[in-house]
């Protein structure tokens, strides 16, 4: 089998995590990730050119988010995971769920509508664009949670059980259009849950709780059918080549693990990320409110006071 033009899978050696990251291109991912840092980082370079500022851990986070789709999908990785439904299995977990987490936290869209300059009255720009897409009846529908929900835990049992994933992995085109809808699915679910960007679903912050533990154990039901099975449950994977050493039941039982044990790792991450942006929401609304009562010279107080005192001279 082919893959992407660059290396045949077939006559791979024995899976070592030195030979995995060796490098080994895919042509549209490393063009995406390239173009993806390139236009970030011109939104940046915009904002600090006239004087704004912006996060340097957002920049951290976006960056890392983008490196890790290409570690995934410019490596050798990518090769073994054509064969090894293990390291495929890595691949998507990272793809699907740590990679969209970092990217979102970069704050893609909030750079975009601050470094996009206006098109002026009456026309229509790439912010004008991206202000209408966002506001749209269909970005409502699909960050919605009755949408997201159903559709992270149908990339899972809708593909892996069905005759389609065989289809897909048939192509290098087919491998790619997976990857990317792992990717997007990932986005779309953890869009509205980490609250960075501006969207049309904003819950508040237990109900994103809730939307994140929704979801998540599906993940680890998955990963425990996979481990329990005892016979391999995926036509591609079923014979691995020789040459890798592997048995297909047993790289099946370590893809079923790796699927259980990535399903706690958003739950940590967006937790946390959720708890610092609460603190962070409560220490703004608190000082608002001594910004206000500066401006106002503590009015409320002062009408509070003046009742008890009436209070007091009223009883005596």
């Amino acid at each position: 089998m082919d893959h992407s033009g660059h290396g045949t899978t077939m006559d791979l050696p024995p899976f070592t995590l030195g030979r995995g990251l060796a490098w080994s291109a895919d042509g549209f991912f490393l063009v995406s990730c390239l173009l993806a840092l390139a236009l970030y980082g011109w939104g940046v370079f915009r904002l600090v050119r006239r004087g704004d500022k912006w996060p340097v851990g957002r920049t951290v986070a976006f960056v890392t988010g983008v490196l890790s789709v290409g570690l995934m999908m410019c490596t050798k990785l990518n090769d073994y995971g054509m064969v090894m439904f293990s390291v495929h299995m890595v691949q998507h977990m990272v793809i699907s769920m740590v990679s969209p987490i970092l990217i979102l936290l970069g704050a893609p869209i909030t750079l975009a509508l601050r470094a996009l300059p206006p098109a002026g009255r009456g026309r229509k720009g790439p912010r004008e664009l991206l202000l209408m897409l966002l506001h749209s009846r269909y970005m409502r529908v699909v960050t919605h949670p009755v949408f997201t929900i159903p559709m992270f835990i149908a990339s899972l049992y809708g593909l892996y059980f069905t005759p389609l994933f065989d289809f897909l992995m048939g192509s290098g085109a087919g491998h790619i259009a997976m990857m990317v809808h792992f990717l997007a699915v990932g986005l779309v679910f953890f869009w509205p849950i980490m609250g960075v960007d501006p969207g049309p679903h904003r819950p508040g912050y237990l109900m994103r709780m809730l939307e994140l533990f929704a979801g998540m154990p599906f993940h680890a039901f998955f990963g425990i059918a996979l481990m329990m099975a005892s016979t391999p449950m995926v036509t591609t994977f079923g014979d691995p080549p020789a040459s890798l050493g592997i048995e297909a039941l047993s790289d099946q039982n370590a893809a079923g693990g790796i699927a259980w044990a990535f399903s706690e790792v958003p739950s940590v991450l967006v937790l946390l990320a959720l708890l610092f942006q609460w603190y962070a929401s409560d220490q703004r609304q608190a000082k608002r409110e001594d910004r206000a009562a500066d401006r106002d010279g503590n009015k409320e107080l002062e009408a509070y006071n003046a009742y008890l005192a009436s209070l007091n001279a009223r009883g005596n």
